[in-house]
């Protein structure tokens, strides 16, 4: 009897530790693609000729966006409403696009896959331009 009560335990703390384990690598990983995002964002608005370190400030990130892809200030209203910030922030992702002479396609690739598409961005062969053409 007390070998089927501590078989389970070893089995219940198993699979404890195991889905301990694998939230941690989930967060870590998530956490991974964050830092990487901002670090490009970063990267992105020093390409532009703005202070990188605008990326890591929660409103005046979107406000530099705004400005990057020349775009009044007032649409930070219309990107905190519900379903119009969906029109408005991929119409803004298509800008950014543009700004650094890529396609449609890039811009939905920032919508898509931003771990993978804002890198390229920011470290890729993109150079910014003052008008998109």
């Amino acid at each position: 009897m007390k070998t089927i009560i501590l078989l389970q335990y070893y089995y219940d703390s198993t699979s404890r530790m195991m889905a301990q384990l694998s939230m941690m690598l989930i967060g870590t990983g998530c956490l991974l693609v964050v830092g990487v995002i901002i670090t490009a964002l970063w990267k992105t608005f020093q390409k532009a000729g703005e202070p990188g370190w605008a990326a890591i400030v929660p409103i005046y990130n979107t406000l530099t966006l705004l400005r990057i892809v020349e775009k009044p200030w007032w649409w930070l209203f219309l990107l905190l409403t519900p379903y119009v910030n969906i029109v408005f922030g991929v119409w803004i992702l298509n800008l950014l696009g543009k700004r650094f002479g890529k396609s449609e396609g890039f811009a939905l690739g920032l919508l898509v896959l931003p771990f993978i598409f804002y890198p390229k961005l920011a470290w890729g062969d993109a150079t910014f331009r003052a008008k998109p053409a």
